[in-house]
């Protein structure tokens, strides 16, 4: 039975980790279709954005038996391959061409938190759990988990959670910029997909729009002036394309308020 669900509605995808009696941790085959379904998103032009979640149980990390398997020989080329299929899990998450929400209630572990910090969004429920966990089982943390902390929260959380593991719940998560918002663990689905879908209602603008948000957030940012004309290209085409001569004559005549 596949242990990941891919849904469409309302232009939102929603991917739904089910291997709730393992708390969906990450094995080789439940990270191939995570990676099926993200790129099933990406191909559709007809999703605008995309909620990841888990459930009851975000996701806890890597299956150990990954883990200890590369141990044994890090270099074989099988271990380093099904390794490389749990980072690929996450990275095509932060990769995909809409904008990323995840939907996170329960525990983020180690990759499970590389997968909810590699969206562009997080909704976490106030009794979830965010902690790297890797040092606490005596490996370095992996798929750039560093990066990924610090981009999000700055350098002083990154130091606490990545080097002294602390673990930090959903309300301390807001506080720290590691989510938008924390809710009652009920709420977080529907308060995560009713922002996706605000976006995803114009799949094709959603899509420009996310380039450009990351092109101009990503580590180490840039200049003012370069983002001015970043952003020239992207908003000449939705002007065009909202006023131009195919747009209907009643919309290019309604009141501009924005």
């Amino acid at each position: 039975m596949s242990e990941v669900t891919y849904t469409v509605a309302d232009a939102v995808a929603t991917i739904t980790l089910s291997a709730p009696e393992r708390r969906n941790a990450l094995s080789v085959e439940m990270s191939r279709e995570l990676i099926d379904a993200a790129q099933a998103a990406g191909q559709d032009h007809a999703v605008g954005a995309v909620v990841v979640t888990g459930g009851p149980h975000f996701c806890a990390g890597a299956v150990r038996a990954v883990l200890a398997d590369t141990g044994l020989d890090p270099v074989e080329d099988e271990a380093y391959r099904n390794l490389e299929t749990v980072y690929r899990a996450f990275t095509t998450i932060g990769d995909l061409a809409v904008p990323t929400v995840a939907a996170v209630r329960g525990a983020a572990v180690g990759a499970g938190l590389n997968l909810a910090l590699a969206t562009d969004l997080r909704i976490v429920s106030t009794s979830a759990r965010l902690l790297p966990g890797f040092a606490q089982i005596g490996i370095h943390p992996g798929g750039g988990h560093f990066t990924l902390l610090g981009r999000v929260a700055g350098r002083e959380a990154a130091a606490a959670m990545g080097l002294f593991g602390e673990e930090v719940d959903g309300a301390r998560a807001v506080q720290l910029g590691l989510a938008w918002a924390a809710h009652d663990d009920a709420d977080v689905e529907a308060e995560a997909h009713a922002l996706a879908a605000r976006v995803a209602k114009d799949p094709e603008l959603a899509r420009r729009l996310v380039r450009s948000f990351r092109r101009e957030t990503a580590p180490g940012g840039i200049p003012w002036d370069v983002a001015v004309e970043l952003e020239r290209s992207p908003q000449m085409w939705s002007l065009r394309r909202k006023h131009g001569p195919r747009a209907d004559r009643a919309e290019r005549a309604e009141p501009d308020g924005r």
